[in-house]
């Protein structure tokens, strides 16, 4: 299969999600969901997400709007569109499935895909994580993952404006 076409293989609605979730509970695939903005791709998500496939089969990344990262993070973000992070992060190996949430949280995707693991980074770690119920409901598991050390989306930009200034 031509590259780009396997690229945009993995980017899903919540449609097409919901089809081919049936397909892979249906193979018994074990379904890893982490979210971000990943505005700035870095070597931090590389290594959360490829720690977050090696919990299970099926790695679905959800992605936030450029309008709910707007709401959350302030008027000058997302650096890059929703589009482009989605092709991104489709491209990475360990990645099978990206969805687009318009909402501030994942909650309501989370419902739809119903995970067997639920990742974020050590940061959520002792606070309440977005769809933790859910997933705990149906015998699933929260897991969160050592973030590398010295790299974040916040850090780089604000690295970028001095570099600049």
């Amino acid at each position: 299969m031509e590259k780009n076409k396997v690229i945009k293989s993995r980017i899903f609605t919540w449609e097409s999600l919901q089809r081919q979730l049936a397909i892979w509970r249906f193979k018994d695939k074990k379904i890893v969901f982490t979210n971000g903005c990943f505005d700035i791709l870095h070597l931090g998500h590389i290594e959360i997400l490829a720690k977050a496939k090696s919990l299970g089969n099926i790695l679905i990344v959800g992605l936030n709007s450029d309008e709910s990262i707007h709401r959350i993070k302030g008027p000058h973000r997302p650096v890059n569109s929703h589009h482009a992070r989605m092709i991104t992060l489709a491209s990475l190996v360990f990645v099978d499935a990206v969805v687009i949430f318009e909402e501030d949280t994942p909650y309501e995707l989370i419902k739809l895909v119903q995970p067997d693991f639920l990742v974020k980074g050590k940061d959520y770690e002792g606070l309440e994580i977005v769809g933790s119920d859910i997933v705990k409901a149906r015998g699933g598991e929260v897991v969160t993952i050592e973030l590398t050390r010295g790299y974040s989306t916040t850090h780089i930009i604000e690295k970028a404006h001095k570099v600049h200034l």
